[in-house]
């Protein structure tokens, strides 16, 4: 794959650089600036060069439209308060402001267009629509600097087109992503541990599928949890269950036990009477959901605190350790027990700790910890799954010689 130090010369040559800055705001407030922060070394490295920096990234789903709520111009203030300098904010991405704004820009100058989603063709499925914008935004520059890792499994104009459009290369975070991601499916230290959850396990099969050759312990929480206990012909009352996915589940449960394969589900749950702050809570046991308080209309929305201690200690006896998917509803505090205590513990692994970027990434964040404390927070959810998965991911093979 192409990087950056296979280009000659930086120096007065106009570079546009596809970040992924799709950060949650508030409000005109950034409430989590990671995905900002992950992008400035590759940022200060092209202006450090001398380059004239043009940012290009999307933010929400507009769907094709203009519309304030999903402007990048706090994002662009944000990245210059990160890089300390000023950051020029274009107010639209192809068009007069953007133009005037490129020809006004000195060496070492960065500019943040708006956001590429207010075109159309961005996101078109005809590849023609996507080629003609990809040219428009070609035309601003020299280089192709793709460097939005949460984007590469998305065929889209800004992504893999205007890869093909200019001579193109990979920034440092995607460079980092795919170091740590390729130690995961290739040379792991053992003992190996994936910890899985979040809410649907259709969202994770092919993950299942793609690890369990590989891994020595599968852990599973969040609400995917409970289609795990069926499968086990546990009755899970109200709580989240996929049912045409039980057969799938217990092959996987098969196929686990025939590659020696640990797989660790909760001891206990932490039940609600509904979902919501105000929800009355009882812990029951895993295996008897119904005998809660709450009955067959109990609904489980956190691993139990037995099963919060086992987890963390299962994932601090690692040498490597992928996370992804909170063990609950951790937005709740009622329900974050479990979350928290895997965060944690993914902190003390003495070797390779990954949190899967996503909600994952959210979590820790919400709940307060450091990135620092952790080996690798990934930017990208989905398509560090895809990559998981072994899916050829469209952005990364426009950079392949």
């Amino acid at each position: 794959m192409r990087t950056l130090n296979s280009l000659a010369t930086l120096d007065g040559k106009r570079v546009i650089i596809r970040c992924d800055l799709n950060v949650p705001l508030d409000g005109d407030r950034i409430t989590d600036d990671g995905r900002i922060v992950a992008s400035v070394p590759t940022i200060k490295y092209l202006v450090d060069q001398g380059a004239k920096v043009i940012v290009i990234s999307h933010l929400g789903r507009p769907d094709g439209v203009p519309n304030s709520k999903y402007s990048l111009k706090p994002v662009a203030a944000r990245l210059g308060e990160l890089l300390g300098q000023e950051v020029l904010f274009a107010s639209d991405t192809v068009g007069v402001d953007a133009n005037g704004a490129l020809k006004a820009m000195d060496k070492g100058a960065v500019v943040v267009l708006e956001n590429l989603r207010f075109n159309a063709a961005e996101t078109s499925k005809d590849e023609g629509e996507r080629q003609a914008f990809a040219q428009k935004l070609a035309a601003f520059a020299d280089y192709f600097v793709s460097d939005g890792f949460g984007v590469v499994h998305r065929k889209q104009a800004s992504v893999y087109e205007l890869a093909k459009a200019l001579p193109s290369v990979a920034g440092f975070l995607i460079e980092k992503e795919l170091d740590v991601l390729t130690r995961l499916t290739t040379s792991p230290e053992r003992p190996y541990a994936v910890a899985l959850g979040g809410s649907k396990v259709s969202d994770k099969l092919g993950v299942i599928d793609h690890l369990l050759p590989t891994v020595d312990k599968l852990l599973i929480g969040g609400g995917m949890v409970f289609t795990f206990l069926a499968a086990q012909g546990f009755k899970v009352g109200a709580s989240l269950l996929e049912e045409d996915q039980i057969d799938t589940v217990k092959g996987y449960l098969t196929r686990a036990a025939e590659l020696g394969v640990e797989v660790i589900l909760p001891t206990d749950i932490v039940v609600a009477s509904k979902f919501g702050a105000d929800a009355e809570v009882a812990v029951t046991r895993a295996d008897a959901i119904e005998s809660s308080p709450f009955g067959s209309t109990g609904l489980g929305l956190d691993i139990g605190p037995e099963s919060a201690l086992n987890f963390a200690n299962e994932i601090r006896n690692c040498k490597t350790v992928f996370w992804n998917g909170p063990m609950g509803v951790f937005e709740i505090a009622a329900f974050a027990g479990g979350t928290k205590a895997v965060a944690k513990a993914l902190t003390e692994v003495q070797g390779l700790s990954v949190v899967g970027g996503g909600d994952s990434a959210a979590a820790v964040r919400i709940l307060g910890f450091e990135d620092n404390q952790f080996g690798h927070i990934s930017t990208g959810g989905g398509a560090s799954l895809e990559f998981l998965e072994g899916k050829s991911l469209p952005g990364l093979e426009a950079l392949n010689d």
